[in-house]
């Protein structure tokens, strides 16, 4: 009798354990795990979303060839980004060429990327294998190539891995000689067709531009302007990890630094599509779930963040 009491014991034991364990899988979610391919340091910065919890760090320096893991909570959302041509002094103070924050120090602590900005943006399913909704975002501008890949769950590859600097116009290039960064049309021109504001804050009424569409060219699975929804926003269920890659094809890019003299330069990567996130339900496309947003299922999600700061960056 002692013996079968024991064995029960143990049992009730073992089964907490594994109840805990699954529910703290569940609320931990996917982790992002940041690769520099460029042949310079990058310092990636983080942003969350209103009401969501800061991650472990806000910003942090990647040496080339580096990586770093970052955990992220269920239900998290955000954006991510990399810094080029930083300088930071040991006694406070310090900026970055492109993408900077603005707090002077690595840590973003809060501050978004100053465009002009490659943008991965994220919002979390909350566990239980909800939807993890992405994008890579070229809404703010281009300052280095990045895809994000997803670990699992037939998640999709996406992003931008042309070397858009190499391309960029004129009147939209920033920095000396070989172009550091490239500027939305909206940042550079401030027009409401451009930012989709005002009399063109519709899907109907702001539609593609010729700057636009340079750079849906250059990278056509990313967002290029803000209602640029159908090929741009991927979802998938249980992708376990993230991995943000900067420069992923370091072949295709200029030998010249962006923006850091003390560096070097830039580059590419094969890209999958994946999804649609609002419009109409589409079909399953290369093993890849195609995501209908719909209306209904917007409260238990929440409106994906990304989508927002698209509006109000």
């Amino acid at each position: 009798m002692v013996e079968w009491t024991f064995f029960l014991h143990s049992l009730s034991v073992l089964l907490l354990r594994l109840f805990l364990l699954r529910t703290s899988a569940a609320a931990e979610g996917p982790a992002f795990t940041f690769m520099n391919n460029c042949r310079w340091t990058v310092w990636p910065g983080i942003l969350s979303g209103a009401g969501r919890d800061q991650l472990s760090t806000t910003g942090f320096e990647l040496p080339s060839g580096s990586l770093r893991s970052i955990e992220a909570p269920a239900g998290w959302s955000g954006r991510l980004w990399a810094r080029t041509g930083c300088v930071f002094e040991a006694s406070g103070g310090g900026s970055c060429a492109t993408a900077d924050c603005g707090t002077g120090e690595v840590e973003c602590r809060g501050k978004g990327a100053a465009p002009p900005a490659t943008l991965a943006e994220f919002t979390l399913g909350g566990g239980a294998g909800e939807k993890d909704f992405y994008d890579v975002s070229l809404v703010d501008g281009y300052n280095l190539p990045m895809v994000v890949q997803g670990g699992g769950g037939k998640c999709a590859t996406t992003g931008c891995a042309e070397d858009v600097n190499a391309r960029c116009p004129a009147e939209l290039r920033v920095g000396e000689g070989a172009a550091a960064a490239c500027r939305s049309a909206c940042d550079a021109f401030g027009r409401p067709e451009f930012c989709c504001s005002g009399e063109f804050a519709s899907p109907a009424a702001c539609r593609p531009t010729a700057y636009s569409e340079l750079f849906k060219t250059a990278c056509p699975k990313s967002y290029s302007y803000a209602f640029d929804d159908a090929t741009s926003i991927f979802t998938c269920a249980g992708a376990g990890e993230f991995t943000v890659i900067f420069c992923p094809d370091a072949t295709t890019s200029s030998s010249k630094s962006p923006a850091n003299p003390r560096t070097s330069p830039t580059t590419t990567g094969d890209v999958t599509v994946e999804s649609d996130a609002w419009l109409a339900s589409l079909v399953a496309d290369s093993g890849s779930e195609r995501n209908s947003a719909l209306p209904s299922m917007l409260p238990s999600m929440a409106f994906p963040f990304f989508v927002l700061l698209h509006f109000v960056a």
